[in-house]
């Protein structure tokens, strides 16, 4: 007698609106996993029913076709409002669409409560980049020197958002990046030391841990090269409001709070 195996399931969750069902059908397409819409269960059944026990039903409905499907993997995408629906459905992974404050629906918004345990929260709708991090919490990714890799070299002097967005556009381009500090504490303005913005980067970074080195380098004033190299030096054009994040300003701002000591 052949023993089914268990179907691992991914729920992804959040408002109406949150970008979930979009994020779900494309990564289900890629792991070749079988895609759970609740909205198409919904109408298959002819059940629109949304009183707390018309979720309850609809619940125990896609855990059962859940567990039934051929597929090794089930990716379900439904609101999720109740801790109730997870305590039935069992997912193996939940991933949290955070990217609204509201939906379209005020009844839905009422009921919706953030769950308390999640493996991956999202905040913002970017396909490519929710795809990376989705992929790492399926399988965790294996950092390769000899696969082409992309380097962030700078002070960082703090870490701050117009790097994060800066980093979020270079993962892209190879998969993995290699962040050089440049060690100049204490040289100038310069007063977090390695340690410290090596830990500031790998917490900003978290969702990438394994996609990541963070290496301290000399101070490095010039990336100079002869005839045609197997690399390129690109300029990575951000938006205005990303290149006018300071961290000069920033650190001033923190000495005025007194987070930082003055110079």
């Amino acid at each position: 007698m052949l023993i089914k195996k268990k179907v691992k399931k991914i729920l992804i969750m959040g408002l109406p609106g949150s970008g979930k069902t979009y994020l779900a059908k494309r990564f289900a397409k890629i792991i070749n996993a079988e895609w759970l819409n609740a909205d198409k269960i919904r109408g298959k059944y002819n059940d629109w029913d949304f009183s707390e026990q018309g979720i309850i039903r609809q619940v125990k409905r896609m855990k059962k076709l859940a567990d039934q499907s051929i597929k090794k993997i089930v990716v379900a995408d439904f609101v999720c409002p109740l801790k109730k629906q997870l305590d039935i459905f069992k997912p193996d992974l939940v991933i949290w669409m955070d990217t609204i404050q509201k939906g379209r629906f005020k009844s839905m918004n009422k009921l919706f409560k953030a769950p308390k345990r999640y493996d991956l929260r999202i905040k913002e709708k970017n396909l490519e980049l929710n795809l990376i991090k989705l992929s790492d919490k399926l399988k965790n990714y294996e950092w390769d020197n000899r696969k082409p890799t992309a380097q962030m070299l700078g002070r960082f002097q703090p870490w701050h958002k117009g790097h994060q967005k800066l980093f979020e556009k270079i993962i892209l381009k190879t998969g993995q990046v290699n962040i050089m500090v440049k060690d100049v504490h204490k040289i100038g303005d310069n007063p977090y030391n390695f340690k410290s913005v090596k830990k500031k980067i790998n917490k900003a970074l978290i969702d990438y841990k394994s996609r990541i080195k963070i290496s301290l380098a000399p101070n490095i004033s010039y990336i100079c090269y002869g005839r045609t190299v197997g690399y390129k030096i690109e300029k990575i054009k951000m938006p205005k409001k990303i290149e006018l994040i300071s961290a000069t300003k920033i650190r001033k701002n923190l000495r005025s709070i007194g987070k930082l000591k003055k110079k």
